[in-house]
């Protein structure tokens, strides 16, 4: 078996964790694959067992899972290195929220032994694919949670004319616009007032940011349209935002949102699921009185 660690970095008080799962895996036979930031820890180092990545290209299909060690914010970066390369991701919640990597650092060597005796579930989900007419983001112009078109900075609000396959939906004179996946639909798009799906509803959620109009509301499309763009503004710059990665863009940009041809595989044990979730973390249906 060969597992694959990916972290952003690691506090000093959880470098102890993260020995304890390095020596668990090697006494279980498992090959591990190290991201490179973390090759300075005292006690990381190659050896016959572990060898150092820096980018996706290292890791291939024989990798049979990505642990991601950090928050929401990793795993989003973890999703760019294992891309359509079918590699499940196990997130272990070594930040605050971690509605993503949901489960906690406490749970770390169970979610391994389950990963290690095949006794765990995989969750399909959905990512979000953007086209311009000019590179943006690289190689990866793809996005779990959400894209969004954003102001810059303290410029006035900006015009956002929004087509569904060609046909005009709205004009948003907003600060920003969100289109976010089933699993974007608990970050950003929350918190903007917009609604909460299913993972599985095979949908998008267009949410606008701080819209200048009252009946303006957010609108769930099925995700086989394609979402395409026109921004005015009285600047001529404003930001794409593609999960935690931004590109500042002119205004004559085109661009162009869709379903990705690929989906992304999320590890969780058999006791968590999406509604348990909602409950622990974001406090779902909380009364004091009960």
């Amino acid at each position: 078996m060969k597992v694959a660690i990916y972290s952003r970095g690691i506090e000093t008080e959880q470098q102890q964790q993260l020995l304890g799962l390095i020596d668990h895996l090697i006494r279980n036979d498992v090959s591990i694959l190290i991201y490179e930031t973390l090759q300075g820890i005292e006690g990381v180092s190659a050896t016959d067992n572990i060898r150092f990545f820096s980018s996706h290209e290292e890791l291939d299909g024989s990798t049979d899972c990505l642990i991601s060690l950090g928050g929401d914010g990793t795993m989003l970066d973890a999703v760019t290195f294992v891309r359509n390369k079918n590699i499940p991701i196990l997130g272990i919640n070594f930040g605050r929220l971690g509605f993503l990597a949901s489960i906690s650092r406490e749970e770390l060597l169970n979610a391994v032994d389950a990963l290690l005796m095949g006794t765990y579930l995989t969750d399909k989900r959905s990512l979000i694919h953007l086209d311009a007419n000019i590179p943006l983001f690289g190689d990866a112009p793809f996005a779990l949670n959400e894209f969004a078109i954003h102001k810059r900075d303290i410029s006035p609000m900006i015009k956002i004319h929004t087509y569904l396959n060609g046909e005009f939906l709205n004009t948003y004179w907003a600060d920003g616009l969100i289109v976010s996946t089933p699993t974007g639909s608990t970050g950003y798009n929350m918190s903007c007032n917009g609604p909460i799906v299913f993972p599985e509803s095979g949908s998008f959620v267009i949410t606008p940011v701080a819209p200048h109009n009252l009946n303006v509301r957010p609108i769930v499309v099925p995700d086989s349209n394609i979402i395409s763009f026109e921004v005015e503004g009285r600047t001529e710059e404003f930001i794409c935002v593609l999960d935690s990665r931004r590109e500042i863009v002119t205004k004559n940009i085109q661009l162009a949102v869709k379903k990705e041809s690929f989906n992304i595989n999320l590890v969780r044990l058999n006791e968590n699921s999406f509604l348990s979730t909602l409950r622990s973390k974001l406090t779902w249906g909380l009364d004091k009185r009960n």
